[in-house]
């Protein structure tokens, strides 16, 4: 029973993303049958529960405060009559134009509408390219969308959720995943394929819309400089450090100026999510839920000076100067997960130009949210069914293998994502296996309390912290201690 008990301890729940089109940009849920036998061969792998987004584009399409969410009440109803739980994405992002994108579902058409008015409500970039994926943050608190800010916008949005599937919260819909950005992603969206970016490219800044215009220019005045510009040397889309004069060796990023640029443009990503959180929390109190949010995995130029990639996006990370632990923080006051990307990726597999460092990166993200004392989940950023795949998750899911308290462990993983090529029979013989080692060698359990998570309901977030607070977090810690391999492999 003691062996049963400490195993139990280092079970890490694992998810599966369903796949993007379950529910048409029409709003009807799409042959359910065929979902709910997905759902239940998903069920025989023992897994925990699903992962889906809930679509602003989709739900609130009609106008505003126009809600309709039958389709995403049957898909829940579904999952519940399946045995499962559900980790729900409030997408307040366009799908399409990102990595593995197979549909299309716009942002509502009467926010677009708004946007033909007035391009910029989105992001923009220095050449003046319109970002139709997400609201620029310079919108989060102005009252365009008609008498509403963007902020409230997102907040009504939760709330109504909430008010529809009051029944299912807590019993089926455990965790509320809080789109932030493109992608769902609490970053700037700074490489879009759809204006050409490729891997590796360094991306750019998206501070170019004139309310961020005007919000830097305010800010540098207020810091006695008001001939500071926003960055105009930071090269394009697909340029590497190096071709850059903002990111070279000794380049824009070390002065002054750079410096000051940085800070503000990533305080304001903080700032942001923040305000989205607090309103996740105003609308879902009392339920027994965790909200979360996701942070994207930027492995590539991260062992150059400058990390170029991290920083285009909003992280402003250096060897010297930690861009996460800063978030982590903030997530804290609202007692949020952490969701991080890239946990299946090795250093070894990446090409070597790009100056990838992905294990680093995730052991840094990971380390700084545990010593904020947040919870951490994560996902696969590609889709893989290999075992050198699996077993670099599970080590990230318990850097330190199987131990007593079952201390460090990842909140859950989210895998990425339900489709034919994880039902081919050796693939999903494989994912079984990666199943029961995430779950200790345990069979499923039904009740999170067992292995140390409790479901509680949510209480009001704590005050909020100075940004003076959260920017003590930059100081670089080393990471925690990380096991050279998992002690659990897929294949033995």
């Amino acid at each position: 029973m003691a062996e049963g008990k400490k195993m139990l301890a280092n079970y890490v729940p694992v998810y599966v993303m369903l796949p993007l089109g379950i529910i048409s940009t029409e709003n009807v849920l799409l042959d359910k049958e065929g979902l709910k036998q997905q759902l239940l061969k998903l069920k025989t792998a023992g897994i925990d529960g699903v992962m889906s987004d809930v679509w602003w584009g989709i739900v609130e399409s009609k106008g505003p405060k126009q809600y309709d969410w039958s389709a995403y009440r049957s898909l829940v109803e579904l999952i519940k009559e399946c045995g499962m739980k559900m980790q729900a994405i409030m997408s307040f992002h366009q799908c399409g134009g990102n990595v593995g994108d197979e549909v299309t579902i716009p942002i509502p058409q009467w926010v677009l509408d708004i946007g033909e008015e007035n391009p910029d409500i989105f992001y923009t970039d220095r050449e003046g390219n319109r970002n139709k994926e997400y609201l620029t943050l310079g919108v989060d608190h102005l009252p365009l969308f008609h008498g509403r800010t963007a902020v409230q916008v997102y907040g009504d949005y939760m709330k109504s959720f909430k008010e529809t599937m009051a029944d299912l919260i807590g019993e089926v819909i455990i965790d509320i995943e809080v789109g932030l950005g493109a992608a769902g992603e609490l970053r700037y969206p700074s490489y879009p394929q759809s204006l050409g970016w490729v891997f590796p490219g360094i991306g750019e800044f998206q501070c170019y819309d004139k309310y961020l215009k005007a919000a830097f220019k305010e800010a540098a005045t207020k810091a006695g400089h008001p001939e500071w510009e926003l960055p105009d040397n930071a090269g394009t889309y697909n340029d590497t450090p190096d071709s850059t004069e903002f990111f070279a060796s000794n380049g824009t990023y070390l002065t002054d100026k750079g410096k000051f640029f940085l800070t503000w443009y990533s305080n304001n990503l903080i700032t942001h999510g923040d305000d989205i959180l607090d309103e996740a929390n105003k609308a879902f109190l009392g339920c027994k839920v965790k909200l979360a949010a996701k942070v994207s995995g930027m492995h590539w130029w991260y062992n150059s000076p400058s990390h170029a990639a991290e920083l285009t996006a909003g992280y402003y990370n250096l060897y010297d100067r930690d861009g996460y632990r800063p978030i982590a923080r903030m997530l804290s006051r609202h007692d949020a997960i952490l969701n991080f990307t890239c946990l299946e990726m090795r250093d070894s597999e990446q090409d070597a130009a790009a100056k990838s460092a992905p294990q680093e990166l995730v052991q840094q993200v990971l380390s700084g949210a545990w010593r904020e004392h947040i919870e951490v989940a994560g996902e696969n950023a590609l889709s893989r069914y290999d075992s050198y795949a699996y077993n670099q998750i599970l080590l990230n899911a318990r850097p330190n293998g199987i131990t007593n308290k079952g201390v460090p462990k990842m909140h859950g993983f989210t895998y990425l994502r339900s489709s034919d090529d994880l039902f081919e029979d050796t693939n999903f013989e494989l994912f079984k296996i990666f199943v029961k080692k995430m779950h200790a060698d345990q069979e499923y359990c039904s009740d999170p309390a067992k292995y140390g998570k409790e479901l509680k309901p949510l209480k009001r977030s704590k005050p909020k912290i100075p940004i003076e607070d959260l920017l003590d977090a930059t100081t670089p810690m080393k990471p925690l201690p990380w096991d050279e391999e998992t002690d659990m492999k897929v294949d033995g």
